[in-house]
């Protein structure tokens, strides 16, 4: 959910393509299903995660028009597949975690408990900062910004979140939601000042001057 990095089409249509020769050769593993339905998912969202102006889009403000409904269905299909084989590991929830947005029609509808749920077992199956962290912001989105910041909280000295943009900028969401709007200001600050991506940093800086005028 906080991964921005740079756009690269040729890459993923690669991806896929090994991934469908992997399942291929080994159609009843669970992970394999698991990890093309994630690429076919993740992929359909590529052109709508940036404006004509190059700005980053976040998947909540996205046009789902743009979204590739053909990568959708085949990646909704992969993990209809996996689900059946009991597939319950990393991939596999991975990608019914990008299934909950591509199933949602808006942005409105997006069913974040069962988001903040699969995060759950993430974080027991892979344990790791980031997925703590989109932990927080999954829970966040279906429980409110208060108990992201709870969440958030447990993980901000986490070694290898310190120089991570996407922990203040998570943070700076919250507080925004929650009317801290000095203290968002100062979070969507601290975030652009870590990231070296010069669209992220002007969207980040875009928040950061929304917190004097929220209206």
């Amino acid at each position: 959910m906080v991964q921005n990095g740079p756009r690269r089409p040729a890459l993923c249509l690669e991806a896929q393509r090994l991934g469908r020769m992997l399942v291929g050769l080994m159609p009843e593993d669970g992970e394999v299903l698991g990890l093309l339905a994630l690429m076919e998912i993740q992929a359909s969202r590529l052109r709508a995660r940036t404006g004509p102006d190059g700005a980053f889009i976040p998947v909540t403000e996205q046009d789902r028009a743009r979204w590739d409904h053909l990568l959708i269905r085949r990646g909704l299909d992969a993990l209809a597949r996996a689900e059946a084989l009991g597939g319950d590991g990393p991939y596999v929830l991975q990608a019914a975690l990008a299934a909950c947005h591509a199933r949602a029609r808006r942005a409105a509808d997006t069913d974040w408990p069962r988001i903040a749920a699969l995060y759950d077992r993430l974080r027991v199956v892979a344990p790791s900062p980031v997925v703590d962290l989109n932990r927080a912001i999954a829970h966040s989105m279906a429980f409110g910004p208060e108990a992201g910041l709870r969440l958030v909280d447990e993980i901000g000295d986490a070694a290898a979140l310190r120089h991570y943009a996407p922990l203040p900028a998570a943070r700076g969401d919250f507080l925004f939601r929650a009317g801290r709007l000095a203290e968002a200001r100062s979070e969507f600050e601290a975030a652009a000042t870590l990231t070296r991506n010069v669209r992220e940093r002007a969207f980040l800086l875009a928040r950061a001057d929304a917190c004097d005028s929220p209206g």
